[in-house]
């Protein structure tokens, strides 16, 4: 079962740290487009909005799936922890605990990749969503 503890904590919590590596650069990478942006460019609305919304599914799914591969780390965790118990029979309360706490930590990191995903997305919709009214605004309705 000793594969069970690596697989929790270089597994689960390597792809969630990834993740996280992954969910900055797609922010900043977008972030960096809608300062240079040109609404001006696209001739109509869904070409502009197409270009603006490109990569945002990335943050969003990181988002909102984070928690749940923190989760289930948290469940493996515990799952060692019983399993250890069950193997060795009576066992000292702080050996508990201890495994219990390593399980949790795997929910707090994937809790610590998705509220700052779910918060860059819904700031860079917002921002792409005043380009695109922007846009509307220049051009009125007729090209839409």
């Amino acid at each position: 079962m000793e594969w069970l503890k690596l697989t929790v904590d270089y597994g689960i919590i390597g792809f969630l740290i990834i993740m996280s590596v992954v969910a900055v650069a797609v922010a900043i990478e977008r972030r960096l487009y809608f300062r240079k942006v040109s609404t001006d460019a696209f001739p109509d609305k869904k070409s502009l909005e197409l270009e603006l919304t490109r990569k945002l599914h990335i943050l969003g799914t990181i988002a909102s799936n984070a928690p749940y591969i923190g989760l289930l780390g948290t469940v493996l965790g515990i799952m060692l922890t019983f399993y250890t118990m069950g193997r060795e029979g009576f066992m000292d309360t702080g050996k508990i605990m201890v495994g219990l706490a390593l399980a949790m930590k795997a929910t707090a990191v994937g809790l610590l990749v998705a509220i700052p995903s779910i918060t860059l997305y819904n700031f860079l919709v917002r921002r792409a969503k005043e380009l695109i009214f922007e846009w509307e605004i220049k051009n009125g309705r007729e090209r839409v």
